[in-house]
């Protein structure tokens, strides 16, 4: 309770009184905190609480050594935006004697670079065209807000994303293996996989703690639907004290409705195209239906208020909408589409794989790989000294 306490303090306090004046009309003035939030407060928070409830649930025996606690709850990696860990995973690995294993290394090193990538080439781009766009987005065409919406959905997975890759990649290199949060979301067939393969720490985190506990799947159709509506509005508002993130869980959760009455909501749980190098017809439809739902939640997320959110998506009706096909790619001059694409032909062709850098200890092919790093790294060095500012992580401000 005190963990809840003090995060409802310092993220949801000033929201709920200024929301509470505004429904009576009264003055929030000198009641309200406006404290700086704390960097990743959600994220250290959530990992305080996953140890209180596996040890009052005797999933794990209470820790006598203060430090592998404090570095449980404050791996620097993983400290400002996740992986959300479990006490169950980390805190073992902080109690026994580890060594240095090469392969290992490399391999953080490898899942390090593309993350970067990810962040400084594709995100950091994509950012410059979204924020341009929904910062004017009423005296904006259809086309462009499409490009507009299409660059945030990158620019929020490259990010994200990237930042998880550079945490997961800094940790093996000291022997700690972080959980996975991302598995190439924008490759799912359904939302019920989008949200398997999307930030997998905190849909677990729901998931064990809030979902279960409540009765999960083995229960009536009403009250599964009721856990639903629960875990995706908890997830919403576990973004910012906004009315936008709690639309934006209410949109998902609907979404899963038809699913979860037609009890196809567990129905893809492998990997897309399994085996084949090009998915099916039906495959390219469904992937392309769940982004293009996918999307529109994002342009509730990225909103600032409802109004607006509502407003940009009635934008998106415009005759000129099929205009957008060729500006994606030739706006701006930063060619922000261009490494979208790279990234996502990198991802598909290593969409089976743990991260999209994996790629084995063999010395088969080598002198290729080493082009491709090399290539990464230009990039990324090329973007850093070009640009005059970097984009912040998307994620330090939750």
């Amino acid at each position: 309770m005190l963990n809840l306490a003090i995060l409802a303090t310092f993220k949801y306090y000033d929201f709920f009184v200024t929301e509470f004046a505004k429904l009576f009309h009264l003055s929030a003035d000198g009641v309200l905190l406006n404290v700086i939030l704390p960097v990743g407060i959600s994220f250290y928070t959530f990992q305080a609480l996953s140890y209180s409830i596996d040890v009052y649930r005797c999933k794990i025996e209470p820790t006598r050594d203060v430090i592998a606690f404090f570095a449980y709850i404050s791996f620097f990696p993983q400290l400002v935006a996740g992986p959300i860990e479990r006490a169950t995973n980390l805190l073992p690995q902080f109690l026994k004697r580890r060594e240095f294993d090469y392969n290992t290394a490399v391999d953080g090193c490898r899942q390090i670079l593309w993350g970067l990538f990810k962040k400084i080439v594709v995100a950091d781009n994509c950012a410059v065209v979204a924020n341009e766009i929904f910062a004017d987005y009423a005296n904006m065409p259809a086309s462009m807000l499409l490009v507009g919406a299409l660059f945030f959905t990158f620019q929020i997975y490259g990010d994200f994303s990237g930042y998880s890759d550079i945490a997961i990649g800094t940790a093996k290199l000291f022997g700690i293996r972080l959980m996975r949060n991302f598995n190439v979301p924008y490759f799912s067939r359904d939302i019920a996989e989008f949200w398997r393969r999307w930030h997998i720490s905190l849909n677990t985190w729901f998931r064990d703690y809030v979902y279960i506990p409540l009765g999960g799947s083995r229960t009536t159709k009403a009250k599964v639907i009721r856990n639903t509506f629960v875990i995706f509005l908890l997830s919403g508002f576990w973004h910012g004290a906004n009315w936008t993130f709690i639309a934006w869980g209410a949109y998902h959760a609907l979404l899963f409705l038809p699913l979860i009455l037609l009890g196809k909501n567990r129905k893809y749980t492998n990997v897309v195209a399994e085996g084949k190098l090009l998915p099916s017809v039906k495959e390219i439809c469904m992937i392309l239906l769940t982004f293009l739902l996918v999307v529109v939640g994002w342009i509730i997320f990225r909103a600032e208020t409802i109004t607006d959110a509502c407003h940009y998506i009635a934008g998106l009706c415009g005759k000129d909408i099929f205009l957008a096909s060729y500006r994606f790619f030739l706006y701006p001059v930063n060619y922000a589409g261009w490494f979208v694409l790279i990234m996502l032909v990198v991802e598909w062709l290593q969409r089976g794989k743990e991260h999209a850098m994996e790629m084995g200890h063999q010395k088969k092919y080598l002198w290729l790989r080493f082009v491709v790093y090399y290539i990464i790294m230009i990039a990324i060095l090329f973007m850093c000294f070009s640009s005059g500012e970097s984009e912040i992580f998307i994620y330090f401000q939750f």
